[in-house]
């Protein structure tokens, strides 16, 4: 969420980072709104306040005059007493009203960007900062994942169909052995290598998890929510490990000594893909559930530059240990999600459909996620203790999907008999350094 006093008192910054993001008219108008609803609140909080001084003053002459058997003042003065007695609940209710509005405003309003984002409208305004590897020519035509993985006899797509319908996956042998040892393989690079704490978190969260990150209530047509409340709140499942693990310190106070905090999570994502309609109906790349590996920090506004960094080369050192080539580009303005300040994603190279797909999306979202959940730490030195607690500065990233890093095995390791090779650093975690189809 935005600073509630920035978007009050310096609107124009606001509006440039909305401008900056091609955002619509219902963004835009909100500033302008919350901005009335500002002056609104500051002219009840006085008008509150002068009537509780007034009734304070009232109720010291009123004791006075019972003193001097002045009834008929007493009573005129009980009933002004009363007047704004009653005035002061409306104001109370009007202000209730008003803090509603202007708490759903604020959190309608997507983050502040980051002065390092670039102009640009969309996808092909991302400019790209660098590539790494070659993507391999072929002596035959490449074939897609579902193709190779159909041959293989480790993809059956028309089984999960009649489980669950489209857009989801059954794998099987090989295919289960490669999907298990990706995910061993990430998190063992991230814990044992990259020193983050690996965590288990819950597959289902309230509403308020996801409102803390950002995912509500912008984006709950992306989310599948439980019929029925859980423990009497409103519960989705998780569309990734974000929600849980950014929000384990929620309404807490914690210590600079203590930061920065790295959690490593593999959990199942659930996504609705509203509005995905037609775009990679078939095989892995865009499923209601699939798996993935997930890097959150909780950091310093201080150290959140060098951290950011970090979390980038990390999930680019896993592209870089599979061997896959790979292209990491900025977005622009336009392309930036929601609740971040600025976002690289790692694309991988996909012979079948000869271009660059993304990975891996690596986020720095400021103080934005910790506004909403209240994650504060208190620094260490002696004169910075003095002043209230800070705002933490959230990061995270994919380390990476899974699936589409199967996707990415499978073309680039494809050969002309339709086996498909392994890079080494998979030999010890999937049992077996080729996939051969079945004789």
């Amino acid at each position: 969420m935005i600073d509630p006093t920035l978007l009050a008192e310096q609107p124009e910054i606001v509006l440039a980072s909305l401008r900056k993001r091609h955002a619509d008219a219902e963004a835009m108008g909100a500033v302008g709104r919350f901005g009335v609803l500002h002056a609104l609140r500051r002219t009840l909080i006085q008008e509150g306040d002068t009537l509780r001084a007034e009734r304070n003053r009232l109720s010291r002459e009123i004791g006075q005059l019972l003193k001097e058997n002045r009834m008929a003042e007493a009573d005129e003065a009980k009933g002004r007493v009363a007047e704004g007695a009653e005035r002061t609940r409306q104001i109370d209710e009007e202000l209730a009203v008003v803090q509603s509005e202007q708490d759903h405003l604020a959190k309608i309003l997507p983050n502040l960007l980051h002065p390092s984002v670039p102009e640009g409208e969309g996808e092909a305004d991302n400019p790209v900062i660098r590539t790494w590897g070659t993507p391999r020519v072929f002596s035959f035509t490449p074939h897609s994942h579902v193709e190779i993985g159909s041959r293989l006899g480790i993809l059956d797509l028309e089984r999960s169909i009649r489980l669950s319908g489209a857009r989801f996956s059954v794998l099987s042998g090989w295919g289960a052995r490669l999907e298990r040892g990706l995910i061993n393989f990430f998190l063992d690079l991230h814990t044992q290598e990259h020193g983050y704490t690996e965590v288990m978190v819950p597959y289902i969260v309230h509403r308020h998890v996801a409102e803390g990150t950002g995912q509500l209530p912008k984006f709950e047509h992306d989310m599948f929510k439980l019929a029925e409340p859980l423990n009497g709140q409103d519960a989705f499942l998780i569309p990734t490990a974000e929600l849980p693990v950014t929000n384990l310190y929620r309404d807490e106070i914690l210590d600079e000594a203590q930061l920065p905090m790295k959690f490593v999570a593999f959990t199942p994502c659930f996504r609705s893909e509203a509005g995905s309609a037609g775009r990679d109906v078939r095989g892995l790349i865009r499923l209601h559930q699939f798996h993935k590996v997930e890097l959150v920090w909780m950091t310093t506004p201080d150290r959140a530059d060098a951290d950011y960094k970090a979390l980038l080369h990390h999930a680019e050192t896993a592209l870089q240990r599979l061997e896959l080539p790979y292209r990491m580009v900025r977005h622009c303005g336009g392309e930036v999600s929601f609740s971040a300040a600025r976002c690289h994603d790692f694309e991988v190279w996909l012979p079948s459909q000869d271009r660059y797909r993304e990975i891996s999306s690596c986020s720095h979202f400021t103080e934005f996620q910790a506004r909403r959940m209240s994650l504060r730490f208190r620094p260490e030195s002696a004169e910075a203790k003095k002043q209230r607690p800070k705002l933490c500065h959230t990061l995270n990233g994919s380390g990476l999907a899974v699936g589409r890093t199967m996707v990415a095995l499978l073309e680039n390791g494809q050969q002309a008999d339709g086996s498909v090779v392994l890079p080494a650093i998979l030999h010890p975690y999937v049992g077996t350094d080729v996939i051969r189809p079945p004789r």
